[in-house]
């Protein structure tokens, strides 16, 4: 089962939706496109309020021209050791300034939540039981030192808990 979920807690009727041979958008749901084909329908159309979903390979710097039709954009974790998606979601939020809804789809594991949160990802798509119970719980792991800026401030502000420095030379 997949829970939709935000730091203030899991929403109802979602409607967007990552097709499959078994799954298809119905009635109000949406689809999340893939990048192939937004850019198909957002050159053939006017049309605003895309979604799209952006895969590992995906060159996230083709959807620039169009972030403004964009109403949401998934970045997809495969699996938990594949990060390219914390690339993807720190581009968009930090070169191409992409401020709407910024989604975590496939293997989202509780661990990574504040990571996550750190690049600017906002909702998350959640289907692991144990972070579908922590997240209710509102038990969310804590990362006590970072020292890379992010497009989310840390808890103590803009500063960093500590910083890597170079010895000096002898």
């Amino acid at each position: 089962m997949m829970k939709i979920w935000r730091e203030a807690g899991f929403v109802e009727n979602d409607p967007w939706v990552v097709e499959t041979d078994e799954v298809k958008a119905t009635g109000d749901q949406k689809p999340l496109l893939t990048l192939d084909e937004l850019i198909a329908k957002a050159d053939e159309s006017n049309d605003v309020s895309f979604g799209v979903l952006i895969k590992p390979a995906d060159d996230v710097l083709k959807l620039e021209p169009y972030l403004y039709r964009l109403e949401i954009v998934a970045v997809a974790f495969p699996a938990f050791n594949d990060g390219r998606a914390f690339s993807h979601a720190s581009l968009l939020r930090q070169r191409l300034g992409y401020a709407n809804e910024l989604r975590a789809v496939g293997d989202v594991l509780i661990d990574q939540v504040p990571l996550m949160l750190r690049v600017g990802i906002d909702s998350f798509a959640v289907t692991n039981e144990t972070a579908i119970r922590r997240l209710s719980e509102k038990r969310l792991p804590s990362i006590p030192h970072h020292y890379q800026p992010a497009a989310r401030d840390a808890e103590a502000g803009k500063g960093y808990s500590w910083r890597r420095q170079a010895k000096p030379a002898a």
